[in-house]
């Protein structure tokens, strides 16, 4: 991934801060460090393939509006939830844009079909015997 994309990544984002619920004992109720990054997706411009892994990777961090929102309170210090948020940031685009690996077809081969399909048998015979015994059986 280049760098110009996260530089544009950086200057689209919008910083909005909390007073949220993570460490700080005390002081987490008078000083809002908790952080909320906002990026608007579409105006990143990324490949179709990349924006689709990127829309599917970020699940529900995304709103209708196309914005990404990540938050970060592990931190007790606004600067260090920031650069946390950032961080995540970063990461999701870097995993956006690895190309994950094509899977191999496999090829069963004939006396692993015949075995499959024997067990198959075996396991609806038993299936079949289950139940209740029809008046034939009486």
């Amino acid at each position: 991934m280049d760098k110009d994309l996260l530089d544009r990544a950086h200057a689209l984002a919008d910083e909005s801060f909390l007073a949220g619920s993570g460490p700080g004992g005390q002081n987490a109720n008078k000083v809002a460090t908790e952080v909320q990054l906002r990026v608007n997706i579409y105006a990143l411009r990324l490949p179709p393939p990349v924006f689709a892994r990127l829309r599917t990777l970020a699940g529900s961090k995304l709103t209708s509006a196309g914005e990404l929102l990540i938050t970060a309170r592990e931190h007790r210090t606004q600067e260090a939830n920031r650069t946390l948020a950032r961080t995540k940031l970063e990461e999701l685009l870097e995993e956006a844009h690895r190309q994950p690996k094509r899977r191999a077809k496999t090829r069963l081969n004939r006396i692993g079909k015949t075995k499959r399909l024997k067990s198959k048998k075996a396991r609806g015979a038993v299936k079949a015997n289950r139940g209740k015994p029809s008046r034939s059986d009486w």
